[in-house]
């Protein structure tokens, strides 16, 4: 078993350890990442992003990240096979001839 599936694993024990399965449907699963990305997000609201606290960006990642697998539970998606698919999509893209170095947008490369 690879890490992802213990990790998918672990979350849906958790949730269901606790019935919350009955709230997580996907469009609220969806809405709670982006707030938890928000709250991510306020972390370095007027500061410097050095000066943000490695532990509360960790905490706020792992509510972000636990929220996702979640919703990839819910569809039936394998997370390696979305995230490797995704990869290859964006190197085709932006390729590294093109793309090194520049935060342009695919479009204007």
């Amino acid at each position: 078993m690879d890490n992802i599936e213990t990790i998918m694993n672990e979350v849906v024990k958790f949730r269901n350890e606790r019935d919350w399965e009955q709230f997580h449907n996907s469009k609220d699963l969806a809405l709670a990442i982006s707030i938890e990305a928000s709250e991510l997000n306020e972390l370095f609201l007027w500061k410097k992003a050095e000066e943000v606290s490695a532990d509360r960006i960790r905490e706020e990642l792992a509510d972000i990240f636990t929220f996702a697998f979640l919703l990839a539970h819910k569809q039936g998606l394998n997370i390696k096979d979305i995230m490797l698919d995704k990869l290859k999509s964006n190197a085709v893209k932006y390729p590294v001839d093109k793309a090194k170095g520049t935060a342009k947008k695919y479009t204007e490369l």
